[in-house]
């Protein structure tokens, strides 16, 4: 390889770490707590998210939910959210007057009120924020999505920087001499379990740009449909005004309409637009998958609960399918728990990875 081809890639690779360092180690280290977001929030608060004993039969979800829009003033209705497993509650979300998104938990069984939060109060919320805006708004989501696209060429300059003159050299950079100085400990450490990470930590950085940039979400649409156009999953609202209609069993009736369309066992979530022009819709999640993020959809009429359209996860083009895989990839949740520790140990590295660089670097102004 080029002396001063790598010599200039050592170069960018240095002050580039330096200078993105601090935004890879907030974004890597929100990024492996996220990874464990439901275990760690649903052991901490248990009885938000499960039952304390289980009924005989489900209430229907209007009579808490009308119990709710009345006792806390909500405004506007946004999400009803079903399990299939007996224990959980159901969790139910809607903005109130001051136009604050309230989250509640309800006993399916008896129509209690199990805990209230606010969207923003939630300790996952201000963690996402941070993973992905850093509390900046856009701003704070183009810095985070720049600072990916660097974290990209610093895995690519490393893996450069890494390979050996000879290959009799390699099983050297492939161990770590844990009996050295502190100095060689630190350089063997940043520099081979980077080797090690490499694949995973490129496929992490890859999809969290879908997040950063539109340009990168299109040119999934264009590599898997061909198009850059993304197909929209809203259906417009035939009925523009309230027929004031009686909606005794409305929510309930739109859940039983969409198990009869999709029989598979599943998780459903019923949303409600806040705007007169789209219909309802509700995503009913395949947990019979091995994959995780398989979903149909199915859409209402906001005001007569008339079935409008259904989508099934079949008919969705490809770049949907692809678009809908890489939360799980990019969660590590695509296989379960081997997976979800793996994101969670290479994220845990890869905010390691600006500490060790910044001592290697002073190291070397040390010694010079």
């Amino acid at each position: 390889m080029n002396k001063t081809f790598k010599k200039n890639i050592g170069f960018l690779h240095l002050w580039l770490g330096l200078a993105s360092g601090l935004i890879v180690f907030i974004v890597a280290l929100t990024g492996s707590i996220l990874v464990f977001e439901k275990e760690i929030d649903t052991f901490v608060n248990p009885e938000f998210y499960e039952v304390s004993s289980i009924g005989t039969k489900k209430l229907p979800v209007d009579l808490y939910v009308n119990a709710i829009r009345k006792k806390y003033a909500i405004t506007e209705l946004e999400r009803i959210q079903t399990y299939q497993d007996p224990k959980r509650t159901v969790i139910i979300s809607g903005t109130d007057a001051d136009k604050n998104e309230q989250i509640f938990s309800v006993d399916p069984y008896t129509g209690k009120v199990l805990g209230q939060t606010t969207e923003k109060s939630r300790f996952f919320s201000v963690v996402l924020d941070l993973h992905r805006h850093l509390i900046l708004g856009e701003a704070g989501k183009f810095i985070t999505g720049c600072s990916c696209l660097i974290f990209v060429f610093l895995l690519i300059s490393g893996l450069i920087l890494w390979w050996p003159k000879k290959m009799k050299n390699l099983k050297q950079r492939l161990t770590v001499k844990w009996s050295a100085s502190f100095k060689r400990v630190n350089w063997d450490f940043h520099s081979t379990f980077g080797f090690y990470s490499f694949l995973f930590l490129l496929t992490i950085s890859l999809t969290g740009l879908t997040w950063s940039f539109k340009w990168f979400e299109s040119g999934i649409y264009l590599f898997a449909d061909g198009t850059i156009k993304k197909p929209s999953a809203k259906v417009e609202n035939p009925t523009k005004v309230d027929p004031k209609l009686d909606k005794t069993y409305f929510y309930q009736n739109i859940f039983s309409k969409t198990d009869s369309i999709y029989k598979y066992t599943g998780d459903t979530q019923i949303r409600i637009p806040s705007d007169t022009i789209n219909s309802i819709m509700v995503i009913k999640l395949n947990i019979e998958k091995s994959i995780p993020n398989i979903s149909s959809m199915a859409y209402f009429d906001k005001y007569t609960g008339e079935l409008l359209k259904i989508k099934s996860y079949e008919s969705f083009s490809n770049g949907d399918k692809v678009r809908r895989l890489i939360y799980p990839i990019h969660t590590g949740s695509i296989y379960g728990y081997p997976t979800k520790i793996l994101a969670f140990l290479v994220c845990l590295f890869a905010a390691t990875l600006p500490i060790t660089g910044l001592l290697i670097w002073l190291g070397k102004k040390k010694k010079k």
